[in-house]
């Protein structure tokens, strides 16, 4: 199995404006099970609560990016739909 900076990576956004009582956190991680399949885990909700998640797997490492793209690209959109950007944290 290969390990490395493409895998067991987490993203964490936030979009907090106290003002109109919005704080909101999303996660992505990035990882592999067992079989070498690539895991991507979504959680989403309001920062503090439990929230929800979602988990995909894909076989390979290149659609796991592709879909971690996708989720990024939407969540770029946040001002335009939430009025608030989302500040981006990355831990590994």
């Amino acid at each position: 199995m290969t390990t490395g900076p493409d895998y067991d990576q987490i993203v964490v956004l936030e979009a907090v404006d106290h003002s109109r009582n919005i704080a909101r956190r999303y996660g992505i991680e990035v990882s592999r099970d067992l079989f070498g399949v690539m895991i991507v885990r979504c959680s989403w909700g309001r920062i503090g609560s439990r929230g929800q998640s979602r988990s995909v797997s894909f076989d390979t490492p290149h659609e796991a990016g592709r879909y971690v793209r996708s989720v990024l690209r939407r969540r770029e959109t946040a001002p335009s739909r939430i009025g608030v950007a989302y500040r981006r944290w990355e831990l590994s």
